[in-house]
């Protein structure tokens, strides 16, 4: 049956940012699909909760509290996935993001931390994710949650857009790499209807700027992203490695613009 490629059943995932939103989303619908899941993020009280959804689909849940930013903390949250469950076979690196700010605003310090945030702590535990993979199961999926701020023009994403832009490439280097033991593909989100887009659903003008600039006429949800997060690491796409799948609602554009002041002379 074809719906049987889309099983996860007897896998382990690992899935950073999960104690809300996407990843949230994300965890509970590998678990649905038959994955244990290894549940990272700062919050552990919001984790513990994640964990009860994961276990009330009959899957198994082990909380890992991390701070993605730090280099040991991603080696020990693999470590524990590995003694816990004998095995990793899914990595989803979801943990992500920086706030607007016009360019001309953006410290050097926000910068690079964007850049540690989006690239380099996602390349660091992919790096242990495909060891471990290759060295428990022979082989493995790693997901990377991008953005359209990659690949479009917007204002006072400058930080962002770059990070994940480095994030997509990464994706498409690590997949030549370490093919066809261990794929590697990225979800490139458009606006989903979690806290970060809060300030523009929750004021009527601007919702109605956003929904009319997308296509397809509301915002994502994180089940949409979930949705593509199951695909990317399941048997279903094993002929797909090194891609960034566009869940953006059909912008082509920036649904709405974040206001920057003009640079005028001092």
């Amino acid at each position: 049956m074809i719906l049987d490629q889309f099983r996860l059943d007897g896998k382990v995932a690992v899935v950073t940012g999960a104690s809300q939103g996407i990843g949230r989303g994300i965890a509970v619908g590998l678990a649905e699909a038959g994955a244990d899941v290894v549940l990272a993020s700062r919050t552990l009280a919001d984790l513990e909760q994640v964990a009860a959804e994961v276990e009330a689909t009959g899957r198994r849940a082990h909380v890992v509290e991390t701070d993605v930013m730090e280099t040991e903390q991603l080696h020990r949250l693999v470590a524990q996935a590995v003694t816990t469950y004998g095995r990793l076979d899914v990595l989803v690196n979801n943990a992500g993001g920086t706030g607007p700010r016009p360019a001309m605003a953006t410290s050097e310090r926000m910068f690079e931390k964007a850049l540690r945030f989006n690239v380099t702590s996602p390349f660091l535990l992919s790096q242990a994710a495909a060891r471990a993979m290759v060295d428990t199961v022979g082989e493995g999926a790693i997901v990377n949650v991008s953005s359209r701020s990659s690949d479009m023009v917007q204002t006072a994403f400058v930080a962002y857009g770059t990070a994940k832009a480095a994030l997509n490439m990464m994706t498409r280097n690590l997949a030549s790499e370490l093919a066809p033991r261990v794929r590697v593909n990225a979800i490139s989100v458009g606006g989903v209807a979690t806290k970060g887009l809060d300030v523009v659903l929750t004021d009527d003008a601007l919702r109605e700027e956003y929904v009319a600039g997308t296509p397809m006429r509301r915002p994502g949800q994180p089940l949409d992203i979930a949705c593509a997060a199951l695909y990317l690491a399941s048997p279903a796409s094993a002929w797909v490695t090194g891609k960034v799948l566009q869940v953006d609602g059909g912008v082509e554009a920036p649904a709405i613009a974040v206001p920057v002041p003009p640079l005028e002379p001092a």
